[in-house]
């Protein structure tokens, strides 16, 4: 199994990672790592996070106000990340980006 990212996700991973290096020197790659870590337990035990909205699954940050949605893809064996998503912006704005 692999890990991709939808084009969205992997923005907002980037500008969350900018905003936060802006707000503090480190803080960025802080929250790069808690993400890469989040996402090496997902790789390992993808089922493992409960289900939220049909297929797609949210795995919260330990530091950070995120979660991570994702769903499994087991004909193509992907992990997709949907959304890496501030818990207090737009609640479920990104439940269409997978149909």
């Amino acid at each position: 199994m692999k890990i991709e990212f939808l084009e969205a996700a992997k923005e907002e991973f980037e500008e969350a990672i900018e905003y936060y290096e802006i707000q503090q020197k480190g803080l960025g790659l802080r929250f790069n790592t808690e993400v890469k870590r989040a996402l090496q337990r997902i790789f390992l035990n993808p089922y493992m996070y409960p289900i939220v909205s049909e297929s797609i699954r949210r795995c919260i940050l330990h530091t950070f106000p995120y979660s991570i949605f994702y769903t499994v893809l087991e004909d193509e064996k992907v992990i997709l990340i949907l959304a890496i998503a501030h818990h207090h912006r737009r609640p479920f704005y990104w439940e269409d980006r997978f149909s």
